[in-house]
């Protein structure tokens, strides 16, 4: 999918102060915030002169930690990941959070996914840890696994290679997990972020050029 010059500077913009701030602080919550009203002005002001676009395509993002759900901390790693999925230009209709364990993450899905068309992207719950749950849970709702998906993030860099992650189609829906890091769930969406426009395309049986 192409980017406009907005959006490649919001994301520009965004890429630059995810490099400069610290893990534990709370940039990335001024940064969610600029990176959508970024966008949010530059497409209100180019609406007028750009006829008939595209349907912008839909994403939900899923935080799973017991953490968040319990106020212990943060969610750095959710909110990174909508900054990043909504300058990929996606539309991110839902954010939301649930605790680890098989059967939460699968609860969440289901309803995220039902009856929806686009992208369902989690962010915790891949590792080793004995709550690290989350691609059991995605496993009892996806039809089909995509391990092409799963294969590309883990090659974003060495530690991938300790993610369980997986990814699928669920109904018109595709599901993918990232790790619960916020430096980790962005470049392992990053990895993919330039062919699920396609993919989710065809599973809704949209022409492509393809």
């Amino acid at each position: 999918m192409g980017e406009t010059q907005p959006v490649r500077a919001a994301w520009a913009n965004a890429r630059c102060a995810y490099s400069l701030a610290p893990e534990g602080g709370l940039p990335w919550l001024r940064l969610y915030a600029a990176t959508m009203a970024d966008l949010h002005s530059s497409s209100t002001h180019s609406a007028a002169s750009q006829p008939d676009p595209a349907p912008q395509l839909e994403a939900k993002v899923l935080t799973v930690s017991d953490g968040v759900v319990h106020g212990a901390r943060e969610d750095r790693s959710g909110v990174a990941l909508v900054a990043a999925v909504t300058a990929a230009g996606f539309s991110v209709v839902d954010h939301q959070v649930t605790a680890d364990g098989i059967e939460n993450v699968a609860a969440s899905l289901r309803s995220m996914c039902d009856e929806f068309s686009g992208l369902v992207i989690s962010t915790g719950g891949t590792g080793f840890t004995h709550r690290d749950l989350t691609p059991e849970g995605t496993k009892l709702v996806i039809d089909r696994e995509a391990p092409g998906l799963a294969e590309a993030m883990r090659l974003v860099n060495p530690l991938g290679r300790l993610s369980r992650g997986i990814a699928g189609t669920a109904g018109d829906a595709i599901v993918v997990n990232t790790p619960g890091s916020t430096k980790g769930c962005v470049e392992c969406f990053e990895a993919i972020a330039d062919v699920l426009p396609h993919a989710v395309r065809l599973l809704a049986g949209t022409p492509t050029d393809h």
